[in-house]
């Protein structure tokens, strides 16, 4: 049997408490995670299970000064893993932590998150969804041949992602706002 696996899992922009439950997960089962690369690939080396907490933080001013942002971490007994697309991944075991522990210590700090996550990857999202997407699907809907229409279906297919996307991540925001009254 191997000690190592790659897995293949896709969460959107916004899905990053969802990634953390999933690498808990998959700690808890014997396999911690060794690096995360695009588009969705999770390489896991065999470990002893544990009960593990897995954070990812986008910061992409903290990936500018990498050293320093890094120790902060380190300090509050934060281990660094990998970062993928801006995300940096950080665990910790649960028996070295006094309570629940986060990298966010408040509601503030993770709206400041997705307000990053939003300047930094919702932007080019939102430029790309108007300058190409919508209007390749009005070009590919006029031609009648076949190739447009298969384009046409990717674009309706890449229009539906987008639009889910989108959503998810509003409705993220609002209740993290709620969450904090504001």
């Amino acid at each position: 049997m191997s000690n190592r696996k790659i897995k293949l899992a896709f969460f959107t922009i916004a899905e990053w408490e969802r990634e953390q439950e999933w690498l808990m997960k998959q700690h808890r089962a014997g396999w911690e995670l060794r690096n995360a690369t695009l588009p969705c690939f999770y390489t896991f080396e065999k470990c002893k299970p544990e009960d593990v907490v897995y954070q990812l933080d986008y910061n992409k001013d903290g990936l500018e000064h990498k050293s320093e942002y890094i120790q902060m971490f380190r300090d509050c007994g934060w281990e660094y893993i990998t970062d993928m697309a801006g995300y940096s991944y950080f665990r910790k075991p649960v028996s070295e932590m006094n309570e629940k522990e986060e990298i966010f210590c408040d509601e503030d700090s993770r709206i400041d998150m997705l307000e990053r996550v939003f300047r930094g990857r919702m932007i080019p999202c939102i430029a790309i969804f108007f300058l190409i997407i919508i209007p390749q699907l009005f070009m590919q809907a006029v031609w009648n041949d076949v190739t447009h229409h298969v384009l046409f279906g990717v674009y309706v297919i890449l229009l539906v992602m987008y639009v889910v996307m989108f959503i998810k991540f509003g409705l993220q925001y609002m209740q993290l706002k709620r969450r904090m009254g504001r």
